[in-house]
């Protein structure tokens, strides 16, 4: 008995070592050479940008969400603000900022969604559109922007993800490659960029549950996204910015209502390409926007609990396929045997693990053992995060060193184990109760104000 575990346990052991290690050497060659989305000739024109941005109860942040339209570095765009049944005063500050005026618009496809109350204009831009709607959920809300907007490639943002200024010309060339069909961008924290010296810099003078997501964001996209879009398994495009091509969007149904709509609609979209040859779908890191994190733990867990059960979701609704293609198809490798079975089987046998050393001799030795060499693993990530980091301009003051650097030894030592518990937590809630949104609080921070009289 006790051989068997120990065969089982140097296997966990090996394949939770070996993909971390992938994912930081697959990362790193990004670095060596330039994107193939950045070898095509400038062109001057602009291609026509419809930006959706789905909005229910944002009166804490809906001033900043439209105070970063004045700072887009584009022109060919539309920006379509959708009130899915708002109880607060979104619509209100809408109304008061933008001027509206009421626009007939037909939609142009046949997405069923809840009723629109109205369709407005700004009278102060004119290419900022509202949807005032009954709510419907977030799913549904983007499938009624999708159905009024009239462009053919489609940007979906949250109402507190601002764009930088140099995204949507990033996007713009990146999608002169005709079998480029969907593409993520790179998502930083709001709270950590301040204006230094006339641009928009990191900076760790924040509280703690957010540098400790600073980091997170950092190794999620720069090593992690980065390396499974290079593998061609991307299967999560974020919902905080995300760029669609229509006819796809369309001609998959659009999104579905479940608990993460951008997991899904990212699985379905991968569909659609692997059934057909020479389609694309992209991770760009140069596009950037700056999205709100919570800033209380009791959000932060709400809003991890939430990621996990979509996660979990997906696999029920996606298992079958997954496992019939798995060594046909990367992202249905990538999908079960890293973010299934060593994101969320390997933690669940961890705990088993170690509840078991009464019982087991011999156990502990291994443990301690395997815990030092994640904790090595889990430093060798975050530096290697930082390297990419520095690589994309996204560089924190000499002055921060000591700073990052307690950072770091608290994600490895504590902030590690609070996203176990919530993988571990969320996953056997989704069987218990897999409905509840779970809408995290926003902060109410006035950004447009905080950043020094400037906006980006």
């Amino acid at each position: 008995m006790n051989i068997l575990i120990s065969i089982g346990a140097i296997f966990i052991f090996t394949i939770c070592l070996v993909f971390p290690l992938f994912h930081i050497l697959h990362a790193l060659t990004i670095i060596r050479k330039k994107p193939y989305y950045q070898n095509f000739k400038v062109k001057l024109t602009e291609k026509p940008l419809s930006i959706l941005v789905p909005c229910c109860n944002e009166e804490s942040i809906i001033k900043t969400t439209i105070k970063g339209i004045e700072g887009l570095n584009y022109r060919n765009y539309e920006f379509v603000l959708i009130n899915d049944g708002s109880n607060d005063l979104t619509f209100e500050i809408i109304d008061e900022m933008l001027e509206l005026e009421s626009l007939l618009r037909i939609p142009n496809n046949n997405f069923a969604f809840s009723h629109v109350k109205g369709v407005y204009r700004s009278k102060h831009n004119p290419r900022v559109i509202v949807i005032d709607k009954f709510n419907g959920g977030k799913a549904d809300a983007l499938n009624a922007g999708i159905a009024y907007s009239t462009n053919e490639l489609i940007i979906t943002l949250d109402a507190d993800s601002i764009l930088d200024e140099k995204a949507l010309s990033i996007i713009n060339k990146a999608f002169d490659d005709p079998n480029l069909i969907a593409a993520g961008g790179t998502v930083h924290v709001l709270q950590g960029r301040r204006f230094k010296n006339g641009t928009l810099a990191p900076t760790l003078k924040v509280k703690s549950i957010v540098k400790l997501q600073i980091a997170e964001y950092l190794r999620g996209f720069y090593v992690y996204k980065a390396s499974i879009a290079k593998a061609d398994a991307l299967s999560i495009i974020s919902g905080a910015f995300g760029v669609f091509k229509r006819d796809v969007l369309v001609k998959v149904g659009g999104y579905r209502k479940t608990i993460g709509e951008d997991i899904d609609i990212t699985l379905k979209v991968q569909q659609y390409k692997n059934q057909r040859g020479g389609l694309k779908v992209a991770f760009i890191p140069e596009a950037i926007c700056y999205t709100e994190v919570p800033e209380m733990w009791k959000d932060l867990f709400k809003q991890r609990i939430r990621w996990q059960k979509a996660f979990t979701d997906c696999v029920v609704l996606y298992i079958k396929e997954f496992l019939t293609t798995m060594f046909k198809n990367p992202l249905s490798f990538f999908f079960i045997v890293d973010a299934l079975f060593v994101g969320v089987i390997c933690p669940f046998a961890g705990v088993l693990g170690v509840l078991s050393l009464p019982f087991i001799s011999g156990n502990a030795k291994f443990i301690i053992f395997f815990m030092t060499i994640t904790a090595v693993l889990n430093l060798l990530y975050n530096l290697i995060a930082l390297v990419i980091s520095h690589y994309y301009q996204n560089r924190f003051s000499f002055k921060e060193l000591p700073n990052i650097l307690v950072v770091v030894v608290i994600d490895i030592c504590l902030y590690r184990f609070f996203t176990l518990f919530c993988t571990l937590y969320g996953t056997i809630l989704y069987f218990i109760n897999k409905e509840g949104w779970n809408k995290v609080a926003r902060t109410g921070r006035k950004y447009h104000i905080e950043q020094e009289g400037k906006f980006f």
